[in-house]
């Protein structure tokens, strides 16, 4: 098996088999990335294809500088990456909510950043933030789990930054809303 540092420097030159060993080694944890933001399983899928083939084509943009751990900063980069493409899917649909829901199958994706309890604790937010209006969901996402600041935020979805400040509150608040409900379902069925 080859190193990331052989795998990397593989899809830099090109290699195929490289560049087949970084997607399947990546593609669990670009997918979850990629539910964070598109509802629906097959438009997760297309996001985090598309992401792999902006990377590969990027690859001369991605830099490791002072001798860095290249996994992780290829990690932040390709998050980067998904996270763009996964909103620019929205884009094109106007940020409109999909139908569907989240087959069982892709939190069998291998990623072994995670244990068993913490996959569960995922699966669970994730089922929650799913609910959330799409503004809100983005917003969310992008501030509380990807470490994006409003500024960021506002550039990216082009929204003033005040908008972005009130759409995280309130799916804060919608949040905060839920896990009280659910709590008070698990303390009535005890």
């Amino acid at each position: 098996m080859k190193s990331f540092n052989e795998i990397l420097a593989g899809c830099i030159n090109k290699e195929p088999y490289s560049q087949k060993l970084l997607y399947e080694s990546y593609y669990g944890y670009a997918l979850k990335l990629a539910f964070r933001y598109v509802y629906r399983y097959e438009a997760a899928v297309d996001v985090v294809n598309d992401s792999f083939v902006k990377a590969i084509n990027g690859f001369h943009l991605f830099r490791i500088e002072d001798g860095g751990a290249a996994e992780q900063l290829f990690k932040g980069w390709f998050k980067r990456i998904v996270i763009n493409t996964a909103i620019d899917a929205l884009r094109k649909k106007q940020m409109t909510p999909e139908i569907g829901g989240i087959p069982d199958n892709v939190w069998d994706i291998a990623d072994n950043s995670q244990d068993i309890e913490k996959l569960l604790l995922y699966k669970d937010l994730i089922i929650l933030i799913k609910k959330l209006q799409p503004e809100y969901r983005a917003v969310f996402n992008m501030y509380v789990i990807d470490g994006y600041s409003h500024l960021e935020i506002s550039e990216i979805l082009n929204i003033p930054t005040g908008t972005s400040k009130s759409r995280l509150s309130r799916a804060r608040n919608v949040l905060q809303e839920s896990l009280k409900k659910i709590e008070q379902v698990n303390v009535c069925s005890l």
